[in-house]
């Protein structure tokens, strides 16, 4: 149903976007705004435009576009009251449907989405339901969304990895469904660079076996989804020589794949001398040389979230640490690219026969931090 939901302010700029399937780069919405520009006012944008891949769905409320994509024809009007719902429950919830109030109240509109739509089809849509699930923000709950769920910083480095193993000379094209998310690309000198300038495809007769046939970039400009929640609370006592410590860990956008070979590692401060942790599911360690505790989860349950709770025992004497340890998460998940880079067609030239072909998506997890 919908894939992606992008907010865009009345100049134009796209200042929030979730994703539900697979990440849509923001690139998109260039149709989008070019059809806003022929049209003027901002009232007689066409709700409906279709692009080579996609639909673009949009309503205007407040001085802020609404646009909602598809990759598959759906009921337009079904999709503009479910746009209209979540400007009412932000109204409802915020007092306002504002740039400035969504990006005071981030957390809890990513909340709401994530309620609001289970993997691209409406779910809870009704405000009396959400309020049950999801508290209407206080000054409290304010103060605490500044500090805590926002994404510090956020990239995607990627490698395309290839293994040929082709008889004769064959010249291949690899074409992607969406090149235009890529930031930053280098190649394997067998590429033809001004193909891809030109063309936006990978073009070139490749050597026999294992090779590294790109690398890319994706930056903190676009949204990169983070695969999995952290909830934690780690506190240490004024006085006394204990502390406290609970992480939960869920999934959050992993488009339906599965978590795998998750661990958690916490490097905690030298003043502390023992944990005692019970863990819902794997194995925990902690290391009385480098104090640190090791988590190793393994694959993430969505049914029953993994939990790690218990007490931490402190050097008598010691003052209060002055900081919380970070926490450091370890994961991989197969068949989906985070980036959202989706190979499209592979094509070979030159040769007659018919070639055996072949994609697999990875997601590893490379310096992924949760500050405490």
């Amino acid at each position: 149903m919908i894939n992606s939901l992008f907010l865009i302010s009345h100049s134009g700029d796209i200042f929030l976007e979730k994703h539900w399937k697979s990440v849509i780069s923001r690139s998109v919405c260039d149709y989008f705004l070019e059809a806003k520009e022929k049209a003027g006012d901002p009232e007689n944008v066409a709700p409906v435009l279709q692009t080579p891949h996609h639909y673009l769905i949009s309503i205007y409320r407040g001085k802020l576009f609404f646009l909602s994509v598809t990759q598959t024809e759906v009921p337009p009007l079904f999709v503009i009251e479910f746009l209209h719902r979540v400007a009412d429950t932000f109204q409802d919830y915020f007092g306002d449907c504002s740039e400035v109030v969504i990006k005071e109240n981030t957390v809890t509109v990513y909340e709401l989405l994530e309620e609001m739509l289970d993997n691209g089809f409406p779910l809870a849509t009704e405000s009396n339901v959400l309020k049950e699930m999801i508290r209407p923000p206080t000054i409290l709950r304010s103060v605490v969304n500044t500090l805590t769920g926002t994404t510090v910083f956020a990239e995607i480095q990627g490698v395309v990895e290839a293994c040929v193993k082709l008889t004769g000379m064959p010249d291949l094209t690899l074409s992607f469904m969406n090149p235009r998310l890529l930031d930053d690309v280098s190649f394997h000198p067998c590429v033809r660079f001004k193909r891809w300038e030109s063309e936006r495809v990978l073009s070139f007769i490749p050597p026999d076996g294992n090779f590294r046939l790109m690398s890319y970039h994706v930056s903190s400009q676009n949204l990169v989804a983070i695969p999995v929640y952290v909830k934690q609370n780690i506190s240490f006592l004024e006085t006394g020589s204990c502390g406290r410590l609970d992480i939960t860990i869920g999934p959050k956008q992993t488009m339906g794949k599965t978590v795998e070979n998750l661990t958690v590692t916490i490097p905690m401060p030298k003043s502390v001398l023992s944990v005692n942790l019970t863990a819902t599911q794997g194995t925990y360690t902690f290391d009385l040389t480098t104090k640190v505790v090791l988590w190793d989860v393994g694959k993430l349950n969505p049914q029953k979230l993994p939990n790690l709770r218990g007490s931490i025992s402190i050097q008598t004497g010691s003052p209060k640490p002055e900081e919380n340890p970070s926490i450091n998460i370890g994961l991989q998940i197969q068949q989906l690219a985070i980036s959202g880079l989706k190979v499209s067609r592979l094509d070979m030239y030159g040769e007659k026969y018919k070639p055996f072909k072949g994609v697999k998506y990875v997601t590893k997890a490379g310096k992924f931090q949760v500050r405490t």
